[in-house]
């Protein structure tokens, strides 16, 4: 335990001097609301602009991320773990040059795994983060308590509504689930299929305003993103809409939401280097 205990130390200094991959998890308070069509086309357009990114779907049994790009996966995440395979074998090349590992099934949640398959997950993914300079999580719907440790790994979250009043709800709560749980990383806001810009304002600001006044906290908006008809036909199609229609509304939406979110975080480096994703997912899952 001792020479495994100092090898994992070296490893995580080691990973001190690479390029810390920033982890993004995207989550919602509901199903249907456009999560994971958000997730893969914001990957791809950071792909676009020359980022390197992988997108990893979180949603064991219900994800989806490849039926959207209309691929066929050899391997996915559960894999990595029944079958014992290396991170690298799991990982897939989507369109434009995006990397991303199917969730698969198998497994009832990643995040109830043994300390065993902990340790596993963080030693495969340690491998790898350096090559990539965003990693998307796109989580399965809803909040679960064994979900808190890993979202107080990650350096950001994305959580997706839409006006529907139950989403909003719903979003709510999702929220309050992290501030309950002392989840502080910075969270932002994407109004999804908005009938139009001023409705999907009008919805963060009413939910922002109730946030301030009972969780005494304030949410950040990413962005609003059009309800347009070519994402539901780029869906059936199995084809990114951002490939499928690029100069459809939805498409220009999600380039401005990327353009902001690389406004908003090309700030100055703090003096003192934070830990990195790793690290802090070791400290949050196995230090417990």
């Amino acid at each position: 335990m001792k020479d495994q205990a100092e090898s994992l130390r070296m490893q995580l200094q080691h990973l001190q001097q690479q390029r810390d991959a920033k982890a993004i998890a995207v989550l919602s308070g509901k199903g249907g609301v456009g999560k994971s069509n958000f997730s893969l086309n914001f990957s791809l357009r950071l792909s676009k602009k020359g980022y390197g990114v992988l997108l990893c779907d979180m949603d064991i049994g219900m994800g989806n991320i490849d039926i959207l790009m209309g691929l066929s996966t050899s391997h996915t995440l559960v894999d990595m773990f029944e079958k014992q395979l290396p991170i690298h074998k799991v990982i897939q090349k989507g369109p434009g040059d995006l990397s991303y590992i199917a969730g698969g099934t198998g497994i009832a949640s990643i995040f109830e795994l043994s300390s065993e398959r902990v340790e596993r997950l963080i030693t495969e993914f340690s491998t790898i983060l350096q090559s990539y300079d965003y990693v998307i999580f796109d989580m399965g719907a809803g909040m679960s308590e064994g979900m808190v440790q890993f979202l107080k790994a990650v350096n950001e979250i994305v959580i997706i509504t839409t006006p529907e009043p139950t989403s909003i709800t719903d979003a709510y709560a999702a929220i309050k689930f992290l501030s309950m749980n002392d989840i502080s990383v910075k969270h932002s806001l994407v109004i999804n299929k908005a009938d139009s810009y001023q409705e999907g304002i009008s919805v963060y600001e009413r939910l922002n305003s109730v946030i301030k006044r009972f969780l005494h906290k304030e949410s950040h908006l990413l962005g609003v993103i059009p309800d347009d008809k070519s994402v539901g036909r780029a869906v059936v199609r199995q084809v990114p809409f951002i490939l499928f229609d690029p100069k459809s509304a939805a498409s220009k939406a999600i380039g401005d939401v990327t353009s902001r979110y690389l406004l908003n975080t090309s700030v100055k480096l703090p003096e003192t280097k934070p830990l990195s994703f790793i690290e802090r997912l070791r400290k949050h899952f196995l230090e417990r």
